[in-house]
């Protein structure tokens, strides 16, 4: 009787502290109108020339052998696809000079690679100095 007192118990003292002291989840805010960089090239991609869904309507059928569209645009299939790629290509340039842009240091070193540098620029002979052209200490065992 005693085993199961006291399995029960411990049972007893496991639920009221999930009732008593209950786990807080922080959920995380969306942030209004933000769109993840996959989403936007997405987005680019179908502008002009829509998926092959959009495209089987008799609509579309109609329009892209006529060329209709617009006033200043025809909605010739290939006049569509270079529309789209020239927005993405656009897209694409724009991303690339946000993440090269943004800081002029490159705060990671790169992979350790044995012909990559000369016997002056060593670990070893130059323990206490800076490479020359970065921010970077080469780590030593010794104490400083």
């Amino acid at each position: 009787m005693g085993i199961k007192f006291k399995s029960f118990s411990s049972l007893l003292v496991l639920l009221t502290t999930g009732i008593v002291f209950p786990a807080i989840a922080n959920a995380e805010t969306p942030i209004p109108n933000y769109e993840s960089t996959s989403d936007v090239f997405e987005r680019a991609y179908f502008r002009y020339d829509r998926n092959f869904y959009d495209n089987t309507t008799p609509q579309r059928q109609l329009d892209s052998f006529l060329g209709s569209g617009s006033l200043l645009r025809n909605s010739f299939p290939e006049n569509e696809i270079a529309r789209d790629a020239q927005l993405v290509n656009t897209l694409y340039r724009d991303v690339l000079t946000q993440q090269a842009m943004n800081d002029p240091y490159l705060r990671t070193p790169d992979l350790p690679n044995p012909y990559d540098t000369s016997l002056l620029m060593s670990p070893r002979l130059n323990a206490n100095k800076l490479k020359v052209g970065t921010e970077f200490r080469f780590g030593s065992s010794l104490g400083r």
